[in-house]
């Protein structure tokens, strides 16, 4: 259980555009719900007396294009919570798709952040799975809690994409599904615990993945600001509101019913055929207005891609069914105007539609039933829970027009009912939507996690995190300032001359220290580092970052032996991968407690994704590494060479601009990602030109250990380093 003392937590929401006020909601497919929700969850849970500190960090966006909100790096939200912006990438503003590539330097950057606070977060929170990514690998390396909630999941959205008739290349293309469902699987297979909106989320959703684990996922719906979304007083006359005279621009008769959808401008919220049943159904059209509030724009020429395809087609469909005068579109609205909105339809006894393929919950639909306005949704994701609490509407087949028509006209045509609906709606939000409840129900599910598969890591976490040094296992660990960590094999070794140039280098810069990361075990490795006549290093991360050791007594790390060995079942994944063609165990040097090493004729074996899909669906949790198109190791989740070199730099208090790691192959991939100086020498295997697209990787020109000394020359690195 989590000690009794004030919480430390920190929310991890990577993309959009994330402010304090006035969030541009709708803006563009990335801020939408999510943005909104993880603003008021930071202010709601800083309330809380239990609460000492919340962090909601997010990426820093300085861009001419977008506010310069976005580029403060530190914004207050009350007196215990602030949103903290860390850079990650390019300057510029991206979208969510694009921004893979990044997310290991911001997961050093936020560690690097971490390390400058008074205490160590109580817990990790991610959001959505780029964030997800990067929250298993902080949680990971400091030793505290993870705690995921998806928000929608890749592989729902693809199978609903694939279902209305798009090609599957042409989705991966623009949405990297692949490398998204990787990083929800990673994420579902750390996770301490998962929090969804909703039993359907977790029942049919997080169902369809590898890592299914019901057991750690629990049910807290978003809570929302009564203050804001409340229903009009009957009594009153109330005076217009800024946003009907921008509706009546486009409306004959503005005092008819309104049919409202409030959305972002994208496919999957399946607007068009809403429009479409409207359109060909006149007796809709004479009974109420449809008014379509699709987030700002500017030049619909100038959108993004999604976006700009919606509202093409939207105003296609209007021009087809000839729609002007009862159909109101406008181009801009506020936040402040939204709940005037669900008042005003509510006033004119309409109805508030959301007709999405999925919905994974569906915040306007509190929203709206808190305003007291009936509401219609599809019946796929969190509406369902909605309603059944509410009891103020209807669920459709999204994909049926003939459900949403018939859904509408019932609605529009049963005062009665209607006015039985709104009660319910109000009633119903406030009974089980408040923040209060959803702070609550969040802090007892915080409370319960267990940190003991954790404890061996607290006592460095902690000494790193007040700045204290562990104690001393070697004197020039304590000493030196920089490190150059490489590969052994093709690497740092191939090349006897340059080597000797190298290993001078060395000599001469005693600041600098030398360790080196293999996927030989530790015997091995010494072996064939005397036989080159190389240095004893500082350090020796051995095993493909499955064990480190220090110093010229070669003192095991037990602390990272306990992390890693969360959820390693060896002998279960032995017997898992026993079947499988063209895959045979390495000889028995080569295994090690925990690494298990295979040899892979590519003509024969599976793929790696369907290894470890298989691997995942016996409920065991491991990664894996491909090198050199022949060897494969199979480890823990939380072990890898990338994994390693962030947890020594975290218990040395080494900054990772201070770190050089050199290597050529596929083993090496993680620890060349990120705030590392990274050098990928000139004869590296196939399998890391894909990392030539990271302008921080340097691709050396000369081969092994003058691959090494092109890219210190490169870095500068023989010359002393800024100070932090």
């Amino acid at each position: 259980m989590i000690q009794d003392h004030p919480l430390y937590l920190v929310l991890i929401s990577v993309h959009g555009l994330i402010r304090g006020q006035n969030l541009e909601l709708g803006r563009d497919a990335d801020t939408g719900g999510q943005t909104k929700y993880v603003v008021e969850l930071a202010r709601e849970l800083a309330k809380h007396p239990q609460v000492a500190q919340v962090d909601l960090v997010t990426r820093l966006v300085d861009d001419p294009k977008v506010s310069p909100d976005y580029a403060q790096a530190m914004e207050p939200l009350s007196e215990k919570a602030r949103i903290i912006r860390l850079a990650c990438g390019p300057r510029r503003y991206l979208r969510k798709e694009v921004l893979w590539p990044y997310l290991d330097v911001f997961a050093d950057e936020l560690l690097k952040y971490l390390r400058t606070q008074a205490h160590k977060p109580s817990v990790i929170h991610s959001h959505y799975a780029d964030a997800g990514y990067v929250g298993c690998r902080v949680a990971g390396w400091l030793g505290v809690p993870l705690v995921f909630s998806g928000h929608s999941l890749g592989r729902v959205k693809r199978q609903r994409m694939l279902a209305q008739g798009a090609k599957a290349d042409v989705i991966e293309e623009q949405f990297h599904f692949a490398t998204r469902i990787e990083a929800e699987e990673s994420t579902l297979g750390s996770a301490d615990l998962v929090i969804a909106s909703t039993h359907q989320e977790i029942e049919e959703q997080y169902r369809q993945y590898d890592h299914y684990r019901p057991q750690q996922m629990v049910v807290i719906p978003p809570g929302l600001d009564i203050s804001r979304f409340y229903p009009y007083n009957r009594d009153d006359v109330l005076p217009p509101i800024p946003i009907q005279a921008e509706l009546e621009r486009f409306l004959l008769e503005p005092e008819k019913p309104m049919i409202l959808c409030l959305s972002r401008p994208v496919p999957k919220k399946n607007v068009a055929a809403l429009v479409k049943v409207y359109g060909e159904d006149p007796d809709l059209q004479a009974q109420a207005n449809l008014v379509l509030v699709l987030g700002n724009r500017q030049d619909i020429a100038k959108s993004e891609t999604g976006p700009k395809q919606v509202l093409t087609e939207l105003l296609l469909l209007i021009d087809r069914y000839d729609l002007y005068g009862k159909v109101a579109y406008p181009k801009t609205h506020q936040a402040d105007d939204v709940p005037e909105l669900y008042r005003l339809a509510a006033r004119l006894h309409g109805v508030f539609i959301n007709p999405a393929l999925t919905e994974p919950f569906g915040l306007t639909l509190i929203e709206a039933g808190a305003c007291g306005l009936p509401i219609l949704a599809t019946a796929d994701g969190g509406p369902r829970d909605i309603i059944a609490h509410c009891h103020n509407g209807l669920l459709f087949d999204p994909l049926n027009p003939e459900d949403i028509r018939q859904a509408l006209h019932q609605a529009l045509k049963n005062p009665a009912q209607w006015q039985v609906w709104s009660a319910q709606g109000i009633a119903g939000v406030r009974q089980h939507y408040a923040w209060t409840s959803h702070v609550e129900q969040y802090l007892q599910q915080i409370r319960q996690l267990s940190t003991s598969t954790n404890i061996s890591l607290l006592n460095p976490v902690r000494q790193l995190l007040t700045l204290t040094p562990p104690p001393p296992v070697r004197h020039h660990l304590l000493e030196t300032d920089r490190m150059l960590i490489s590969d052994i094999d093709n690497t740092l070794l191939g090349d006897p001359e340059s080597l000797r140039e190298l290993i001078a280098a060395l000599d001469q810069d005693k600041n600098l220290g030398f360790g080196v990361a293999t996927g030989r075990h530790l015997e091995s490795a010494i072996e064939i580092l005397a036989a080159w006549a190389v240095p004893w290093p500082d350090v020796f991360i051995t095993s493909v970052g499955s064990e480190i050791y220090y110093g010229p007594k070669l003192t095991p790390d037990t602390s990272w032996k306990h992390h890693i060995n969360y959820r390693w079942r060896p002998d279960l994944v032995r017997q898992a991968m026993a079947d499988f063609p063209g895959i045979t165990l390495q000889a028995p040097e080569n295994q090690r407690p925990h690494k298990i090493s295979y040899l892979v004729d590519p003509d024969l074996a599976p793929t790696l994704t369907q290894i470890l899909r298989h691997l995942r669906r016996q409920k065991l949790h491991v990664q894996g590494i491909y090198s050199h198109e022949q060897f494969l190791d199979l480890l823990p989740l939380r072990a890898s060479k990338g994994d390693a070199l962030r947890y020594f730099a975290l218990k040395w208090n080494f900054a990772m601009g201070n770190l050089i790691v050199a290597g050529d192959s596929g083993n090496d991939e993680q620890m060349l990602m990120g705030n590392t100086l990274a050098v990928v020498v000139g004869n590296h295997s196939p399998e890391l030109q894909k990392l030539k697209k990271h302008d921080s990787i340097y691709f050396a020109q000369a081969h092994y250990a003058g691959g090494i000394l092109e890219g210190m020359a490169h870095y500068g690195f023989l010359e002393p380093p800024q100070k932090l």
